[in-house]
């Protein structure tokens, strides 16, 4: 049997995988095509380098993505642990700062004597006996096209966009507020309150402002979970105020009542210099940009950091070709990880290469992949990329209605979504010490 394992891709679930098989005692190549062949929207070399937001979304264990961390927490998750260490005030939510994220990624990932980085792309999917792709929704065109040979079907894509961030001190502090949405996590967001008549004028302006090119596709295919902010304001004048800007839960302290609707900029790196605008992914021009983001109240001088923008995201028909475990069907020790395999999110991305990582430290030991609990959060979406409808999938956030349902139908969904989460961990302890062989240190301490 093999001694190593053949990764492709250095984002979140490459890496995951990787720390997974090595702490197992298990020999790495992982590939990474940066800086060598760059990425529209990578600005780093850094392995595991966050594009779209800063933010890896709630952390509580009433949140499906709360209890999906926590899971990865008890499996010694590289990702979820280094976020952990530089978390920065977003609320309720876990926020990282990106470079340090993506620094201390890297940092622990070469310090491990089973791991070499390998930088350079990588043209066809490798013929290693034991291999996880995971480049990500932005993987070149050679690698795509052999993917799509491989599934047997062309490859299905949809436009991702990323949201501008600016400079914290060219905000107007005497036109927001800072607050988070009633009152939970403290004063973590920055809030530009609009009235009735300054939502209008917006409004009117993005709807009429001019997108990006879209040169090398042919249809638009945007996930619904990150829609363009320009594409919710096409649907209606209040789209917007039900979505991004919605005002609910704040409060303006100088008027005592509640915005018509807000614009929330949030903390994006730990020295709090940059702020990112929530929601505000797009497509628009980047002249467009300023001239139209500059009408918030309180955004009138800001300067941008780095500007919105649009990419294609690239990712397979997992139920037509994939395990729960994200081993192909039809190649025994191939697996897909990340977004190319039918999740969407950060945190999806890494815990779907955990579960590779884990899956292909068993195939290098001569034994079928385990599958998670399905009432787990890990196994819940292992489940859900596998056994879906492969006619009208769509890739998914972790979420509470994959789980099975409780014995018990519980009416208060609070005390629901925390007895789901009590059973998910209760039964991923009974099941962890399964994976398990010779243990690396933990994020902390790599």
């Amino acid at each position: 049997m093999p001694e190593r394992v053949t990764i492709v891709g250095g984002g979140l679930a490459g890496c995951e995988a990787a720390w997974q098989l090595a702490r197992r005692g298990v020999g790495v190549d992982l590939h990474e095509m940066r800086p060598v062949r760059p990425t529209p929207v990578h600005q780093t070399a850094d392995l595991a380098e966050l594009v779209c937001s800063n933010s890896l979304r709630g952390n509580s264990l009433d949140q499906a993505a709360g209890l999906l961390k926590e899971e990865m927490r008890r499996m010694d998750s590289l990702i979820v642990g280094v976020a952990d260490e530089v978390r920065v005030p977003a609320g309720s939510a876990l926020a990282v700062d990106r470079g340090l994220f993506a620094r201390n990624v890297t940092e622990a990932l070469s310090a491990l004597p089973e791991v070499r980085l390998h930088r350079g792309e990588v043209l066809r999917i490798p013929d290693d006996a034991v291999t996880i792709v995971a480049t990500g929704p932005l993987t070149s065109e050679p690698l795509a096209q052999d993917i799509a040979a491989f599934v047997g079907r062309s490859h299905l894509y949809f436009y991702d966009a990323v949201s501008p961030v600016v400079e914290a001190d060219s905000i107007d502090a005497g036109k927001t507020f800072r607050a988070s949405r009633y009152g939970k996590g403290g004063d973590d967001y920055v809030n530009c309150p609009l009235t009735e008549e300054e939502y209008r004028r917006f409004h009117e302006a993005l709807s009429s402002a001019e997108c990006a090119t879209l040169h090398a596709f042919e249809h638009e295919l945007f996930f619904e979970g990150c829609l363009p902010v320009e594409v919710i304001a096409s649907r209606g004048l209040d789209t917007l105020r039900f979505g991004p800007m919605k005002p609910v839960g704040l409060v303006d302290p100088r008027s005592g009542r509640r915005p018509h609707a807000v614009v929330q900029l949030r903390q994006d790196n730990l020295a709090a210099s940059h702020f990112s605008v929530v929601g505000f992914q797009t497509q628009l021009k980047w002249g467009e940009q300023g001239r139209v983001f500059r009408m918030i109240p309180g955004l009138e001088s800001a300067e941008f950091v780095r500007y919105g923008m649009i990419h294609r995201n690239t990712f397979v028909n997992s139920p037509s070709i994939l395990e729960p475990c994200f081993e192909t069907r039809r190649r025994a020790g191939l697996f897909f990880a990340g977004q190319m395999s039918g999740v969407e999110g950060y945190v999806e991305s890494a815990a779907s290469g955990l579960v590779a990582g884990i899956g292909a430290a068993f195939r290098v030991r001569g034994e079928a992949p385990p599958e998670f609990p399905r009432d787990t959060a890990l196994g819940a979406l292992g489940h859900y990329i596998a056994r879906s409808d492969p006619e009208n999938y769509q890739p998914t956030n972790i979420a509470f209605g994959l789980l099975p349902e409780l014995p018990v139908r519980l009416k208060d969904k609070a005390r629901r979504r925390l007895a789901l989460s009590e059973r998910a961990l209760a039964s991923l302890d009974l099941f962890r010490g399964r994976t398990e062989s010779r243990r690396r240190p933990t994020p902390a301490s790599a």
